[in-house]
């Protein structure tokens, strides 16, 4: 499917642009991922147990928006929107795991260590991870591309410094350090900033890798506050919905004592933070006018789930 043009897009309504997304990522997913009858085969069906129908392919939705956004080319878009679903789901099995967050339900099924076991879901988080740099780092994707050497280069990086250490591992790593503890909300924000909105901005950055040197700063700027907005309301649907709402089991960071947006401003100066964030996260687009109008829905789609 070639990319829309901008006519195509603004005649297209939000919700259909979402469920052509989600499709999408879902097919080529599908694609990507090892056959289940190739060995390992147990190996590679725990892969696309994980990897496949699941989420709202958030990460996806914000890249294929900010392709949009700069006319990023539609191979390279498609694959930095798999490689940034890859590391996200990577994430999430490892984090289920018992000796991480230890949970059983994972996208309203049987979390992978619970359906497989401890030791596939390990070797499936890794996996996942080695199939996103596969596949955002195929020469083919690159062949006759825009893109300089130095480009593509970034969009290995991008991706590696969001999964890392000063990304989402470490931002893991500080969640879990944190448990009965009290943080202040200038250390819960950094912790989020790279637990969650690490991959988060990634994602946004990845898609505007086309973007004019002038944009980006208004594009980060964006993306920064989006990500961190996204854990906020996170942690609020963690204490208001259900666990068939969420997908995965509800009140475990009470359960695990963690710090919250909520456990450390309340639950209503919580919502009115998210409301705060999407506002900032609107005027942010400002200067990108009406090219921007999938980051704005997008933004609201994100702080405005279900409260």
């Amino acid at each position: 499917m070639s990319r829309l043009s901008s006519l195509d897009q603004a005649k297209q309504t939000f919700p259909d642009w979402v469920a052509g997304k989600q499709q999408r990522i879902e097919d080529l997913l599908d694609l990507c991922l090892p056959n289940a009858n190739i060995a390992p085969t147990r190996l590679h069906s725990a892969m696309r147990y994980s990897a496949l129908d699941g989420g709202k392919r958030v990460r996806a939705l914000l890249c294929y928006a900010a392709a949009e956004l700069c006319a990023c080319e539609p191979k390279i878009a498609d694959a930095a929107a798999c490689a940034v679903e890859l590391i996200h789901a990577n994430s999430l099995v490892h984090d289920d795991m018992p000796c991480m967050d230890d949970d059983d339900l994972r996208r309203g099924k049987a979390s992978c260590h619970k359906q497989y076991d401890d030791a596939t879901a390990l070797l499936v988080g890794d996996a996942l991870q080695s199939l996103a740099f596969e596949v955002i780092s195929q020469a083919q994707i690159y062949a006759d591309s825009q893109l300089n050497a130095s480009q593509q280069m970034s969009l290995v990086y991008l991706l590696a410094s969001a999964a890392g250490s000063t990304g989402m591992a470490g931002g893991q790593g500080i969640d879990l350090a944190s448990a009965g503890k009290s943080l202040s909300q200038t250390e819960l924000e950094t912790m989020h900033q790279m637990k969650t909105g690490a991959l988060i901005q990634a994602s946004i950055l990845l898609g505007a890798i086309s973007a004019p040197k002038s944009d980006l700063a208004t594009i980060k700027q964006f993306a920064i506050i989006i990500g961190l907005a996204f854990q906020v309301v996170d942690d609020i649907l963690d204490v208001e919905a259900d666990s068939l709402t969420l997908g995965k089991t509800a009140g475990k960071d009470a359960d695990n004592n963690k710090p919250t947006y909520v456990t450390i401003l309340g639950l209503d100066a919580a919502k009115q933070h998210a409301r705060a964030l999407y506002e900032q996260a609107i005027n942010a687009l400002a200067p990108l006018g009406e090219q921007a109008q999938r980051l704005r829905e997008l933004a609201g789609y994100i702080t405005q789930r279900s409260f």
